[in-house]
């Protein structure tokens, strides 16, 4: 919830005549509340108040996509570690068998099959034509879909907003899937689905995808927006929407209403049974999201999303806050192991570069 820092009548004569603009973090009211969102205001006066953290300007993601951040990402590939359904000539296993580089398995001569295919070794041993039969490699599509609700908009420790993070994140995959041939699209949501771009492989779509995410990091909590989150249903009807296997990529603080983690485990299993490869980015600042880390003192916290307050003091409640969120986490992302989804939980206020990396090189060890 919007947090003051209260400040003691003895130090008011210190504050300068013109307050700074609020700090940004999150929060929770009691530590049976870790699930809900808040935005804290940081005190005004200048003993107290941490310098402001201005975001970077610039003018296309491919100045944010750095000459050093495209050098380290170079030597990684993403591989579907699923079958999926292209339209190219790639690096993932289609679920149509063809005459590629792989080799499958046998299968009895037909009729009409061409002649150089018949494995001749195994005519030798059993006198029977058999067909080398081959997995057939093709591109891959892949979505990002994006969670652009008022709680991505929280910056304390960061650089950017949890929603500039992702925009980051998804571009950074975005120019990766390029450079394999793959496909990319882009699906953005709050409390309801919003735009669904299509995945295509040329370079005036990447262009076209990075304008949409440049326009996410210049959005501010300040802007006033209150959008809402229905993670659950909006990904229900993503699975429904997306009619060929492909990688999803979920990015969002799964910030829900108490009581409803249930159904948005539930919506990222339906897209797995719709065969689609998902991976969820779970986006959280850890000193302030996960560690409750905030200078001594009472302060006010405001939902981003609904505006609701609450009153507390952020040590009171540190240590129980801290066990209620590790239990949530550490459930989720068990409850993902089973369902075969992967689950990165990704620190906002920590190095972009080292965030994308970790994971890149996580990705790669796995296979």
């Amino acid at each position: 919830m919007a947090v003051f820092q209260k400040i003691p009548k003895y130090a008011t004569s210190g504050l300068p005549n013109q307050t700074d603009k609020a700090q940004l973090c999150e929060a929770s009211d009691t530590a049976a509340g870790i699930v809900q969102r808040y935005v804290f205001y940081s005190a005004l006066c200048s003993f107290v108040a941490t310098p402001r953290l201005i975001l970077k300007p610039f003018q296309t993601f491919y100045f944010m996509l750095t000459p050093q951040l495209l050098n380290q990402i170079s030597p990684f590939e993403i591989r579907a570690r699923q079958i999926v359904e292209g339209f190219l000539t790639g690096l993932h296993k289609s679920p149509y068998y063809g005459f590629s580089v792989e080799f499958a398995e046998h299968r009895p001569y037909n009729r009409g099959d061409e002649i150089r295919h018949i494995d001749w070794k195994v005519f030798g041993k059993s006198e029977r034509y058999f067909i080398k039969q081959y997995e057939e490699e093709t591109n891959l599509r892949c979505h990002v879909v994006l969670d652009v609700s008022s709680s991505m908009l929280f910056r304390y420790h960061g650089e950017w907003t949890k929603l500039g993070y992702g925009a980051h994140l998804a571009a950074s995959l975005f120019y990766m899937m390029h450079k394999q041939r793959d496909a990319c699209g882009l699906i953005t949501f709050d409390q309801e689905l919003g735009e669904m771009l299509p995945a295509k492989a040329s370079a005036s779509h990447l262009r076209f995808l990075f304008s949409k995410l440049e326009a996410f990091t210049k959005l501010a909590p300040e802007s006033g927006l209150q959008r809402n989150t229905a993670s659950a249903e909006v990904l229900h009807e993503v699975a429904e929407r997306l009619h060929r296997r492909s990688l999803v990529i979920v990015i969002s603080d799964l910030f829900e209403n108490i009581g409803e983690n249930e159904q948005l485990l539930n919506a990222l299993k339906h897209l797995r049974h719709r065969k689609h490869e998902v991976v969820l980015f779970h986006m959280l600042e850890k000193r302030s999201e996960r560690e409750l880390d905030f200078p001594d003192g009472r302060y006010l916290f405001q939902d981003l999303e609904t505006g609701d307050e609450v009153d507390l003091t952020p040590s009171e409640i540190r240590t129980a806050y801290k066990n209620e969120i590790e239990a949530y986490t550490h459930a989720f992302k068990m409850a993902c192991s089973e369902a075969h989804i992967d689950y990165e939980e990704v620190d906002t206020g920590a190095s972009f570069d080292l965030a994308l990396l970790a994971y890149l090189n996580k990705r790669k060890r796995l296979g």
